[in-house]
This record gives structure tokens, C-alpha cells and sequence, in this order.
């Protein structure tokens, strides 16, 4: 089992250790222009993770095409896994998801999804890991 120890680091590691985009987008909260992530299509069963620190958020099974360009899911993989945040940049009022464990920024949440809660995790690929089942033990 991974470790659900809070993780803090000073931006000056996480820029060392995130290549630019990824770190525009998990600490920055910049968003990845829509259908351009590499996970966005991945229809393989797994374990999507933070690509901050590991963090294990999202299984396969809850991830569905709902046409925004993003990944989306219809829940995230346990309770505590991600933080909602209110978010009211851009002149909107959003929720941002946020990994619980470092508190980097994922994507936000909408109440249009298919799933029994009506929720859509739209997720940032750029923000995201994928394990595939093989690869787990």
C-alpha cells in the first residue's frame, strides 16, 4: 500500500523535478490545450496516478469519453484521494481537484457527468501517470 503521508517541498524542488509543462499545469494550475494529452484516448485498464508524487487517484473503470478533450471520470479512486477547491479565477466559480497528498493541482469537477454522484473529473493528462493492470503486483 502507498503511502498516504502529506508531501511538502519547496516550488524550487518541484520545478527541478517536473519538466515545464507538467509543472505549469500540477503547480502552476495551468490547463493543457483540450485533446492534446496522451492519456486523453487511453482506453488500457489501470491506475491512474499524480504526476507529482505517485499518488494513486483515478481506476480505469471510471474513466469515460465525455467529449471535453480531457480525461474524464465519473469518481475519483478512494475517499481523501483529491481536495476540492472553490475556484473563482477567470471570472467563473469552479471546483479544482487537487491531489490530497501534495496538494497539486489535477483539473476541476462538474456536475455533468454520467456516474450515480452526476459528477465529470475533467483531469489534465499533463497531470497524470498511468499504470497499466499488467504492470501492478
Amino acid at each position: 500500500m502507498e503511502s498516504t503521508e502529506k508531501i511538502e517541498k519547496p516550488e524550487s524542488e518541484w520545478r527541478a523535478e517536473l519538466d515545464p509543462n507538467r509543472y505549469a499545469v500540477l503547480r502552476q494550475g495551468a490547463t493543457e490545450p483540450a485533446f492534446s494529452g496522451k492519456l486523453y484516448r487511453n482506453k488500457a485498464d489501470g491506475t491512474y496516478t499524480c504526476g507529482a508524487c505517485g499518488a494513486e487517484l483515478f481506476r480505469s473503470d471510471e474513466k469515460y469519453e465525455s467529449g471535453s478533450g480531457w480525461p474524464s471520470f465519473t469518481a475519483p479512486l478512494a475517499a481523501g484521494t483529491v481536495e476540492l477547491i472553490e475556484d473563482r479565477s477567470h471570472g467563473m466559480i469552479r471546483t479544482e481537484v487537487r491531489c490530497a497528498r501534495c496538494h497539486s493541482h489535477l483539473g476541476h469537477v462538474f456536475d455533468d457527468g454520467p456516474g450515480p454522484a452526476g459528477e465529470r473529473y475533467c483531469i489534465n493528462s499533463l497531470a497524470l501517470d498511468f499504470a497499466p493492470e499488467a504492470d501492478k503486483a
